[in-house]
């Protein structure tokens, strides 16, 4: 006699959102921190904090050294365990490489329903996340974990920065170019892959661009010429792009024909297949944004919530070539000039 067993959950089955996805939208994220009733405190050594949306932050140690600390997960935005593990880890030692940082060690944050997923895959999810801290060079040297409904796996990711070498969001100047570190369009695989309809090249592109590192920001942050760096996440790249264009009071021009997509990503947005993070976060930004009106598929697109994506690098112009030389010596093959930014309005020009 054979016993029925129940089969195993499909991981993004257990989650309302996935990945980067799940991320508050930036408005609402504005109007609930906005509502602090404490006084604002003063830390001199405090370096970066809350003030521009930056990616992590930042504490003086000493006169030349600073930590850098932040903090990122989420639900699957896979069903695979370990491919889910090592993109949450792989997006969550972003923000460190985003300021220039050198990564030290990390902490896992995980939420799973302990009574619905098998143990093995629970543990899958932990070694993949494991894995990548074990290719970026640092130990996963403890956490903390709960039991809770929806899956959730991330890390809190330690780094140090030399302070002169530190970028931050805000700092761009008029005149830099803008430099992409990876391909557009993770969001909408993702949609595809929940719906049954992303295909096996397709998913491997996804998996190969989500897990790899952005170890070129810790070289790059070091080049003469470059002013700025974010990584292009839940906002999509017209959110990330939006904030350095408010954090320096500049306009950022996107030049929507060099923007580069992976496999299959403008035929499923042609065909309705989104997130739904891309139309909230449009609803949060859209009113300064321009050049959109018109284009329904390129809003989806371009507000596509990205989940460890590329390194968005402003630098002047001549600093370009050198840019793209440090992202090639690391592997990146789809690094493209995606913008400039100009005086004018805090606003981002779509053309």
């Amino acid at each position: 006699m054979t016993v029925a067993t129940d089969p195993v959950p499909r991981l993004t089955s257990l989650s309302h959102g996935g990945g980067c996805g799940c991320k508050i939208a930036p408005g609402v994220l504005s109007a609930l921190l906005a509502r602090s009733s404490l006084p604002p405190m003063v830390f001199p050594d405090l370096l970066v904090g809350t003030e521009t949306a930056d990616d992590a932050a930042v504490y003086r140690i000493n006169d030349r050294q600073a930590i850098v600390a932040t903090t990122d997960f989420f639900m699957p935005i896979v069903d695979d365990p370990r491919d889910f593990g090592r993109i949450a880890a792989t997006n969550a030692l972003s923000d460190l490489y985003a300021m220039g940082a050198q990564p030290l060690m990390a902490l896992a944050i995980v939420g799973m329903p302990i009574n619905v997923l098998p143990h093995e895959v629970i543990a899958k999810i932990l070694e993949g996340g494991e894995s990548v801290c074990r290719e970026a060079g640092i130990p996963l040297a403890g956490g903390h974990s709960i039991d809770s409904v929806e899956p959730i796996y991330g890390l809190v990711g330690i780094g140090i920065v030399e302070i002169e070498h530190l970028k931050r969001n805000a700092t761009a100047r008029a005149g830099d170019v803008l430099i992409l570190g990876k391909p557009l369009g993770v969001g909408i695989l993702s949609a595809a892959l929940k719906k049954g309809e992303l295909d096996a090249d397709g998913y491997a592109a996804m998996i190969e661009a989500t897990t790899q590192l952005n170890r070129p920001g810790t070289e790059l942050a070091r080049l003469p010429g470059v002013h700025a760096m974010t990584d292009v996440t839940g906002f999509g790249l017209l959110g990330h792009t939006l904030e350095l264009a408010r954090g320096a009071g500049l306009t950022a021009h996107i030049d929507a024909q060099a923007l580069r997509w992976l496999p299959g990503v403008r035929a499923l947005a042609e065909r309705g297949v989104v997130t739904g993070a891309s139309g909230r976060n449009w609803a949060s930004y859209g009113a300064d944004v321009r050049g959109l009106d018109d284009d329904e598929v390129l809003r989806a697109l371009l507000t596509d919530p990205q989940t460890s994506g590329g390194l968005l690098v402003a630098c002047e112009a001549d600093a370009a070539l050198a840019v793209v030389n440090v992202f090639s010596l690391h592997g990146f093959t789809e690094v493209t000039t995606v913008g400039r930014l100009a005086s004018g309005l805090a606003q981002v020009h779509v053309g």
